[in-house]
């Protein structure tokens, strides 16, 4: 149960830290980026907690679960339920308009700056 409440706490912090960065950086937000959000996060806490790997790795990982998890939550709800999240179509290189390398490069930065910020929390919320 304890390690249950542990990933709650990091999935609520996430959830609501994708949608707040999301509110500083266009103005609104979805409720799907709040479970995308606690997705990523507790994904990026099992990894930090459980693999000791290059910090680069760690970004590039990062970098990857985000893109990954932008463009199932991208095709469900863009694309089929038409709910109209984002396009980025407009962007270079994207890819049905959901992901697009210049957002991939941002997570790749985003995913450093919450390993390091992991690696200092790690140690109290395993306590």
């Amino acid at each position: 149960m304890e390690k249950f409440n542990e990933y709650l706490f990091v999935a609520l912090i996430g959830g609501f830290g994708y949608c707040l960065i999301e509110i500083i950086w266009r103005g609104r937000t979805h409720y799907s980026m709040f479970f995308a959000g606690a997705i990523v996060l507790s994904s990026f806490y099992y990894i930090a907690k459980n693999y000791h790997i290059p910090f680069l790795l760690k970004c590039l990982a990062g970098m990857l679960i985000i893109t990954g998890i932008e463009l199932v939550f991208g095709i469900v709800f863009n694309i089929f339920l038409k709910e109209h999240v984002w396009d980025y179509s407009n962007m270079p290189l994207n890819f049905l308009g959901q992901i697009c390398l210049p957002f991939s490069a941002m997570w790749f930065v985003l995913s450093g700056i919450a390993f390091k910020v992991m690696d200092k929390t790690i140690p109290l919320l395993s306590k």
